[in-house]
């Protein structure tokens, strides 16, 4: 599974995010995409607010304040839907 993680430098939201991300993958089999939205008119445009932004199958699956408990439970669902 692929995860893409919208970010930008000198974000401290997104320095946690990364850091619960790479906490998840010791429990998830994921692959961590991080794009840099400041590489990117479309991307600032389009997630410039948000940040940081979690994409899973090609859905936000959370964005901006970013917590452990809820990201593990959207990861939860996408590996084990029911």
């Amino acid at each position: 599974m692929k995860v893409i993680f919208y970010t930008r430098e000198k974000c401290h939201l997104c320095t946690e995010a990364k850091e619960i991300l790479n906490v998840l993958q010791n429990d998830y089999n994921f692959e961590i995409m991080e794009k840099n939205i400041d590489d990117s008119d479309e991307l600032t445009e389009k997630y410039g607010l948000m940040i940081p932004v979690i994409e899973m199958n090609q859905e936000i699956v959370q964005y901006g304040q970013i917590d452990y408990y809820t990201l593990s439970k959207r990861f939860q669902k996408k590996v084990n839907p029911s």
